[in-house]
């Protein structure tokens, strides 16, 4: 193989991405720890990856749907209860919840113990709105139920407001 055929072949292999015990970008917003793993800059944005760490009597955000993307939520430890619809759900260590574009959801830590949870966001689009939420708050200004709803429109997200 030609020294030019082996650099157009190296070039055309997509880079494996490694990410270590901590490493990534870390968003914290309130008592939530977000841990990026994989902000979709190594997957052609077809897939972004994050850590959460919900501390004990975190309530999530507003009930909400997103029109362009799925969300999964895989649980480590804890219990996180999500709220589809009008149904609560109670999820534990070793549970998988996968969320479509359209359904109403919301998540929160009601025990007296720390939640870890890995979500995924398919396309990566919603790790942005994390980001800008981080903002906000480092700006000074509070989490205001508006300024949540002004960053998830920018993200095809909606409040679920048939159900407050």
């Amino acid at each position: 193989m030609t020294e030019e055929a082996k650099t157009s072949e190296s070039q055309a292999d997509p880079a494996v991405s490694v990410m270590g015990p901590g490493d990534g970008e870390t968003i914290v917003l309130g008592t939530t720890r977000m841990r990026v793993l994989e902000d979709g800059s190594h997957t052609g944005h077809r897939l972004a990856i994050a850590e959460s760490v919900l501390a004990p009597h975190t309530q999530g955000p507003p009930q909400h749907r997103h029109a362009q993307h799925d969300e999964g939520f895989y649980i480590l430890s804890g219990t996180v209860r999500f709220t589809v619809g009008d149904e609560d759900h109670d999820a534990t260590a070793g549970t998988l919840v996968m969320v479509p574009p359209g359904t109403p959801h919301t998540f929160a830590n009601p025990s007296d113990q720390p939640a870890v949870m890995l979500s995924t966001f398919t396309p990566d689009l919603y790790v942005q709105y994390f980001r800008d939420l981080q903002t906000v708050l480092a700006g000074g200004r509070p989490l205001t139920p508006q300024a949540n709803i002004d960053a998830m429109s920018r993200y095809a997200t909606e409040p679920a407001t048939d159900l407050a």
